[in-house]
């Protein structure tokens, strides 16, 4: 049993893997947070709260200066009362103008699998074994509001999903202000921990950043409509000493694509409080009497092996229980991209050349990109327009797909759906269809407005047209991008009071357009993609199995990319492209070797025109696919391990292992060659200390490969690196 309740000691123990997570029931109605960590017995743990009085923090219910809300560890902080540190929950009551919420403990039940959120990307089970969840009913009987929170403990992951569900069964409209999914109040014993999360910029996302948690609040927000490239929805609470193998890591992640909020909150006892979820920034819901509103889900993983057992947790629990469909276990194919190699400047002919070199080098997947619709010679006009070029296409997709199936490939795709060109059909027919508040400027980015995905008729359209194309031809693939983010956020069909829920209800309009296109064409493989990286969260693999990394496709500026986005997202997710030199985002000349070991993630492929390629280069992508077909189910399915940090050295370096340690396939880079430089041994992991593996033609044994390491040949020039396959010999089988 992974939940337990002792009603004697009204505490509730939450056991999911090795850790436990411990909530208890005061005899006042609060619910108070007793423990997170690894895995303890359920038993009495009193001790864990330390009442005292504490000077202006005021005391409820006449229950003496020992007590107050202000000084006790909160499961889901209200606003109003004698906590004054950040609240979870603010509703605004507009009959007399009051902000105060008493929620206090009602019911609860255990349920074995684990429920979906209504209209949310969440995790999700196969089976009910796999899971077990805890619903807790808190409420405010003034305001007939109850609070559901939902946890949920996974019988194979060390971590713990949580989400609040507000109903309201009063007879007055409320409006809430802040809503957010899960709130962890820890001791004061964790003032020497750090705030490690992920920031950039477009082209440069997802790096790491880690300070040391200080008086005040720590947060990362976005308020840009989407979770952003600036920072992700994901921060880490760590000891001081943790590194990437050692120490305890508490890792909260949001399954959501819009604007979110994650803080940490060291109050005067230099206890912290942890939350995330929706930005209360501009943001507001009206509730009116009878609705509800369910909050996204946080998932919270803890691991005491450092940033690598966290990661390796995040990457099981998404590959197996958040991405879905028929590609989520299926190999991806290698694609090519015409995006670089044409950008807008394209005909079928020469498409149909870089296709056929293409087909003779071992890719499998040719993606047409932007510029096929409408009459888009450049990104001055028609999104909106889901409609074939006829100039570029004359035979349309039907006939450029045939061309390509011919050769032995499969056809993709790029689509825009959420932006509308002022230049476009679209657009004239229906202006007020973007998101825009009436008498002001519309402002563009890249000359494209947002379309408002708050309303079904916009939606509707939307899906037709992306219907009636996907229909047309046999595409196989679909790169869905979002090249900007909200300005002027208004609906032209929500009332005046009501235009702050406005970016909330367009995510969960794409999340229903998602969800339509993914289940009318599940043979489909949906990539996502924003400007990049700029939506890399769990919300879009909920979806789409593969997103596109970055914008910026070098391999150096790759290696922190990439490193920082597996820090909470699987290896199998990453799209990473081959593409030339020099690269069209930083200048730089990097060898093809290179550039194909850095790309060679779970979705793999090239960003160039093959059919330019030399012979030598040629034959340098032949070995590349064909290595890539070795060797991508195991990049899809193993364990990554990350050697050497690309932040903290001259180097990078990881290996991606089988789960039953059979193979590996590891990669180092040296980015500046060091002169005189003097001999490096690279220390492996995740393998059987007891096998012997084969690599280069020699047999190693497991323990000497992760205490003493391979040999990195001697750099003879700058962005060099090497790649090493791993397997178990025959006469190891069975290695302990």
């Amino acid at each position: 049993m992974s939940i337990e309740y002792s009603p004697p000691i009204g505490t509730f123990f939450l056991h999911s893997a090795e850790t436990t997570y411990a909530v208890k029931v005061l005899a006042q109605g609060y619910l108070t947070h007793l423990y997170w960590g690894p895995k303890v017995s359920a038993q009495e743990l009193d001790f864990v709260l330390q009442l005292r009085d504490r000077a202006f923090s005021p005391n409820p219910d006449g229950l003496g200066r020992e007590f107050s809300l202000d000084t006790l560890p909160l499961e889901y902080p209200v606003y109003g009362n004698t906590d004054f540190r950040s609240p979870a929950l603010e509703v605004f009551q507009p009959e007399d103008g009051s902000r105060l919420v008493d929620l206090r403990f009602s019911d609860h039940r255990i349920t074995a699998g684990k429920p979906s959120l209504l209209g949310l990307p969440s995790t999700w089970v196969e089976n009910e074994s796999e899971a077990e969840t805890l619903i807790i009913g808190l409420e405010d009987s003034k305001l007939d509001l109850r609070v559901e929170l939902s946890y949920t403990t996974f019988t194979d992951h060390p971590a713990i999903t949580r989400s609040a569900r507000i109903v309201h069964r009063g007879t007055s409209p409320l409006t809430l202000r802040r809503l957010l999914s899960c709130s962890v109040d820890f001791p004061s014993s964790h003032t020497d921990w750090s705030f490690l999360h992920l920031f950039g910029a477009h082209v440069r996302e997802r790096e790491l950043a880690c300070t040391g948690l200080r008086p005040g609040v720590q947060s990362i927000e976005s308020r840009r409509g989407a979770s952003s490239h600036h920072h992700n929805p994901f921060f880490a609470l760590t000891e001081l000493e943790a590194n990437e193998n050692h120490g305890a890591v508490y890792g909260f992640n949001l399954v959501y694509s819009g604007n979110f909020l994650g803080l940490a909150e060291c109050d005067a006892d230099y206890g912290c409080r942890a939350q995330l979820g929706i930005n209360p920034f501009d943001f507001s819901w009206t509730l009116e009497p009878g609705a509800e509103f369910q909050a996204p889900e946080a998932v919270l993983v803890f691991s005491q092996e450092g940033l690598g057992g966290m990661s390796r947790a995040y990457h099981r629990l998404y590959r197996k229980n958040l991405c879905r469909g028929e590609w989520r276990d299926k190999p991806r194919p290698i694609v090519v991209n015409n995006w670089e190699a044409t950008y807008f400047d394209f005909n079928a002919e020469k498409l149909n050349e870089i296709a056929t070199a293409a087909a003779d080098l071992g890719i499998e997947m040719f993606v047409l990109d932007d510029g096929w619709f409408g009459h888009r010679d450049d990104e001055h006009s028609s999104l909106g327009d889901w409609f074939v070029h006829r100039k570029k296409l004359p035979g349309g997709l039907e006939d450029v797909a045939a061309r390509i199936l011919e050769k032995g490939l499969s056809f993709g795709l790029w689509f825009e759906p959420e932006m509308i060109s002022p230049d476009s059909e679209l657009y004239r027919a229906h202006p007020d269809w973007c998101l825009h508040v009436p008498g002001r400027s519309r402002s563009e980015g890249r000359h494209q407005l947002v379309l408002d995905f708050s309303r079904e008729d916009v939606r509707e359209n939307i899906y037709q047209q992306m219907k009636q194309i996907l229909a047309s031809a046999p595409i196989t693939y679909v790169k869905w991008d979002m090249n900007r983010n909200m300005t002027e956020i208004g609906s032209a069909i929500l009332e005046p009071g009501r235009q702050q829920e406005t970016a909330h209800r367009y995510i969960l309009g794409l999340y229903e357009l998602m969800e339509w296109l993914t289940r009318e064409f599940p043979h489909i493989l949906f990539e996502g993609c924003a400007g990049g990286g700029g939506r890399f969260d769990p919300g879009i693999l909920y979806y789409m199995p593969q997103i596109w990394t970055s914008d910026n496709t070098d391999a150096i500026s790759r290696l922190k990319i990439q490193y920082g986005t597996t820090v909470v997202y699987p290896w199998s997710a990453i799209s990473a492209h081959v593409s030339v030199v020099p690269n069209h985002q930083v200048g730089r000349v990097t060898p093809l070797k290179t550039r194909g070991d850095v790309a060679f993630t779970g979705a793999f492929g090239y960003e160039l025109d093959v059919s330019l390629l030399g012979p030598e280069d040629r034959e340098e992508v032949k070995r590349q696919t064909a290595l890539y077909k070795q060797v991508r189910e195991l990049l899809l399915h193993g364990d990554l391990y990350r050697l050497c940090s690309p932040f903290d050295s001259n180097e990078a370096a990881w290996m991606v292992v089988s789960a039953d340690r059979d193979e590996a396939l590891v990669t180092h880079v040296t980015m500046l060659s060091t002169p005189n430089a003097p001999q490096r041994f690279l220390r492996l992991k995740g393998l059987d200390a007891a096998a012997k593996y084969k690599v280069d033609n020699l047999v190693r044994q497991g323990d000497a490969l992760m205490n003493i390491g391979l040999p990195i040949p001697y750099p003879s020039a700058d962005f060099v690196s090497c790649q090493w396959r791993l397997s178990r010999t025959v006469e190891s089988v069975g290695g302990s």
